[in-house]
């Protein structure tokens, strides 16, 4: 069984600003950016033959290279955040890619939950979530970088990655990249 998810890598330069936005946050766990990513589809636990059959379909999407834009920092978590990300401008193209990327897991046999997309890279974890001071730092972190726009980039391939649990920061190693069609 292999923990895995399909993802879009974050190319320089927009990792490097996202790095930077990162600086002086006095809580929480940092992602490290080789981990800066654009979640697609979270595919949970699944077998090797389950995953050859993912790579067969996802080996046969069909998408135009399009463009990733960074612009404003957001929490999750509804009383207490758990999550420091950077949100991901909607575009339609992303939206569409991520719609066949669901489509080929359901179509392998992967049970995916029904959530909304909401494109974004997460910055900092926060375990059980954060409340009093560090509550306090993490908004002070936020206000002071209101407005801001990390660029654009291309997104010119996406990945099937596995994610191994353990100590520290989970570690994300490509499995198979897909290519984006040029324009």
């Amino acid at each position: 069984m292999i923990r895995a998810f399909v993802g879009l890598s974050i190319p320089e330069p927009l990792a490097g600003t996202l790095e930077a936005l990162q600086t002086g946050l006095q809580v929480g766990r940092i992602v490290p950016p080789e981990n800066f990513h654009i979640t697609l589809a979270f595919l949970g636990e699944q077998p090797d033959m389950v995953l050859d059959e993912l790579h067969s379909g996802l080996s046969l999407l069909s998408q135009t290279i399009f463009e990733i834009r960074i612009k404003g920092l957001g929490t999750f978590g509804v009383s207490t955040p758990h999550h420091l990300f950077a949100d991901v401008v909607p575009n339609a193209a992303l939206a569409s890619l991520q719609k066949k990327v669901r489509r080929v897991a359901r179509d392998a046999g992967i049970d995916l939950p029904h959530k909304r997309f909401h494109p974004h890279v997460t910055l900092a974890r926060f375990g059980q979530g954060l409340n009093g001071e560090g509550l306090i730092k993490l908004q002070d972190h936020i206000a002071r970088r209101i407005g801001m726009a990390a660029g654009v980039a291309h997104a010119i391939e996406f990945s099937l990655f596995e994610s191994r649990l353990g100590n520290g920061a989970p570690v994300y190693t490509a499995l198979a990249d897909y290519s984006l069609n040029p324009i």
